[in-house]
């Protein structure tokens, strides 16, 4: 148990940090996103997103490691699915947010140094 506020505060802003830092990989987002609606295996991922079998295995083992998609056994197949309704939602309001900023966050230079001036 931390023993301040302070502390916690800290932890929280650390722990949110690395949620942050997972969902910032495009690789990582896009398996992500490609059993938001729907349960999808390794296979299926793969076809979607055009990420090789290795990667796509990798980036659902970390986003399982954190709770962010959950498996399900089928046969011989494990299937992925985004079922925590917060997952959805913190998409949806990036979404929503890149229709107001989505222009700056593409040309800022902090994010892209290949769009410096």
């Amino acid at each position: 148990m931390l023993s301040s506020a302070r502390h916690q505060g800290e932890t929280r802003d650390a722990v949110i940090t690395s949620l942050f830092k997972g969902l910032a990989d495009h690789s990582r987002l896009s398996v992500l996103r490609s059993c938001l609606n729907i349960p999808r295996c390794v296979s299926e991922i793969t076809e979607v997103t055009g990420l090789s079998q290795p990667n796509v295995s990798g980036h659902l083992a970390c986003l399982w490691d954190c709770g962010l998609v959950e498996r399900e056994q089928r046969g011989r197949r494990t299937y992925y699915s985004v079922p925590e309704p917060r997952v959805r939602a913190l998409l949806a309001a990036a979404d929503d947010l890149l229709v107001e900023v989505g222009d700056r966050v593409y040309v800022c230079s902090r994010y892209h140094p290949e769009h410096q001036t």
